[in-house]
Formats: structure tokens, C-alpha cells, sequence
């Protein structure tokens, strides 16, 4: 409680969103050396403006400490499999990342220490894991930013948890709740992970089931309840199932075992302990201010300061 108000939370898909600056903002951005800076002053404009619209008292920059967890590909050998740029037997895979946006991770990184924004990222787990177990153990409302629909599962309006799923930018926003999702899906927020699972989705390497789309997977999960009543009626001769959606559904029954368990969010993420509260100034100024010289930051650090300290007053 703040001041006998339940905060507002917002947690950041930090990867999503610095892919999207990264692609949004031209590489003519530069720091004074020359270097490229594009996602690193698109996200701090981002937050600027995030900040700006919804009003968050806690702010988390959630982070993938693992983008690819072992327990995942152990499940399913193909998830994410076409996005490693290097594999490692020792340690995680590194992610297939642009040449000129990997050195611009450990400058984001340092800029939202020094301004003191909590980023918090736990080893053997996504940034959707952390982003997941936040909202479970949040109070009051929760507004997840993300262009990633995998997070649509954490949806829950009777506890005001929604989805920013930018468009353009991220001053233009699709607010998502349970409605939007019935209506663009056809499926309820709690049964999305099944529906995903079902459906497959070839950017994260989930096969899906074959012959199953998104609309037969919507009336499937919808028609059954959820994966299981859909597994139940495949093995059940009286049901409605098509010949082939039956077939379809038991020759894919090894990834249908697994599938779910990858698809779903982690909520238990053992998170360290870490102050989400927004600040109202830099944590570490003097840090901030050779961070800003450094990188030529001094526009989208200054553009963000003023929004900050405002929040905190008002």
C-alpha cells in the first residue's frame, strides 16, 4: 500500500521493447564516437512515455537472464531453436541478436541501474517467467508491456491485470483484457496457454498440431473447455471430432504431453529481493550523468527525468 492506496504496477518486457526501439528508431542514432544508441534511446523514450500515459507507481524492467531455459528445451528440443546464433554445451545458447544492438544491452542495462528502475531477471527463466510471477503476487492492478501474445495467459480482469500491446511505438497501445481476447481469439485469457499450445506458433519452434489453426484451435478449446477435454474427445469415438482433427490431435500426443508445461508462464520464479517503487530521482547521479556524456543520451534522459519526478509528486 501506498499511502493506504494499492500501487499500480507496470512490468516491462525489456527484450520486446528494445527489439522494437531497435527496429523503430534509426541507426543514425549515435553516440558521440558513433556508436549505434537506437535502442537504447527508444526504450528510455518508451518508458518516458509509458510513464507519461498509464501513471504506474512500481516500475519493473524485467529481464531474460535465460532466454532459452534448458527445462524448456528439454521438453521440446525445437523451442526457439531457429533463433540460436551460437550453441554451448557449458552454458545457456546465445540468441541470435543484430550486431549493432547486442553491444547496446549492457548500456541499457547500466542506464536503468543508474536511474535506479528495479530489472530484475532470475537464471533457468525467461523475462515472461519473472513478468508472470510478479502478477500473481501483485495486489492491485498490473499493466504488463509486452509485444509478445504469449503474455495474453496472465489477462485477469477481476484482478486488473492487462496487456499494452503496442502497435506503433508504444504510444499506441492495445489495452488488452478478457474481452478482446474472447473477441479477437475465442478463447477466455485462462484458456489462451492451451489455445497457444494447440495452435503451435512457429516463432518460438512449437510444431502445434497438424491440420490445427487458430480458429479450429479457438472452437476446439472453446467446444472441450480446455487441452484435456480436447485430448478426451480425440480418444473418445462418440465425440463430434472430424476424422482428421481426431487423428490429428492422437498422432500428436508426445508433444501435447509437454507442450502445455512450456507454454504456460512460470509463477514461482524465485525472485531476489529488489525495490520496485518508481523513483522520483536518479539513483546513482553522478554514474547517470557519464552514462548520458558517454552514450549522448542527454535527450531521452532528460525528457524522462522531469516525468518521473512529476509522478511522484502528483
Amino acid at each position: 500500500m501506498i499511502g493506504g492506496v494499492t500501487p499500480r504496477l507496470m512490468l516491462l518486457d525489456t527484450a520486446s521493447l528494445y527489439f522494437r526501439a531497435y527496429f523503430g528508431v534509426p541507426d543514425s542514432v549515435r553516440a558521440p564516437d558513433g556508436t549505434p544508441v537506437n535502442a537504447v534511446r527508444g526504450l528510455l523514450d518508451f518508458i518516458t512515455r509509458l510513464v507519461q500515459d498509464h501513471h504506474p507507481d512500481q516500475l519493473v524492467a524485467c529481464m531474460d537472464a535465460d532466454w532459452r531455459p534448458q527445462w524448456r528445451v528439454d521438453l521440446i528440443p525445437s523451442y526457439k531453436a531457429h533463433r540460436v546464433a551460437v550453441a554451448s554445451e557449458t552454458g545457456p545458447d546465445e540468441e541470435e541478436i543484430p550486431d549493432t544492438l547486442a553491444p547496446q544491452v549492457p548500456v541499457i542495462e547500466a542506464v536503468l541501474d543508474a536511474l535506479g528502475i528495479a530489472r530484475v531477471g532470475v537464471a533457468g527463466y525467461e523475462a515472461d517467467d519473472v513478468i508472470g510471477t510478479l502478477a500473481g503476487q501483485a495486489k492491485g492492478p498490473v499493466d504488463i508491456v509486452t509485444g509478445d501474445r504469449d503474455l495474453f495467459q496472465l489477462v485477469d480482469d477481476e484482478r486488473a491485470v492487462r496487456v499494452l500491446y503496442p502497435r506503433k511505438g508504444v504510444g499506441d497501445c492495445d489495452l488488452v483484457d478478457g474481452e478482446l481476447i474472447r473477441t479477437k481469439y475465442g478463447v477466455r485469457p485462462d484458456q489462451y496457454a492451451d489455445f497457444a499450445a494447440l495452435r503451435g506458433d512457429a516463432s518460438d519452434g512449437l510444431p502445434g498440431v497438424k491440420g490445427i489453426g487458430e480458429k479450429t484451435a479457438a472452437q476446439l478449446i472453446t467446444e472441450y473447455g480446455d487441452l484435456a477435454g480436447v485430448r478426451a474427445a480425440a480418444g473418445d469415438r462418440a465425440s463430434k471430432l472430424t476424422p482428421a482433427k481426431r487423428r490429428g490431435v492422437v498422432e500428436a500426443a508426445e508433444y501435447l504431453d509437454v507442450a502445455p508445461a512450456v507454454v504456460r508462464v512460470a509463477g514461482d520464479v524465485p525472485l531476489p529481493e529488489f525495490d520496485p517503487a518508481l523513483p522520483s530521482a536518479p539513483r546513482d547521479p553522478e554514474l547517470l550523468a557519464a552514462l548520458v556524456k558517454r552514450w549522448g543520451l542527454g535527450g531521452a534522459v532528460g525528457r524522462l527525468l522531469p516525468v518521473l519526478e512529476r509522478e511522484m509528486l502528483a
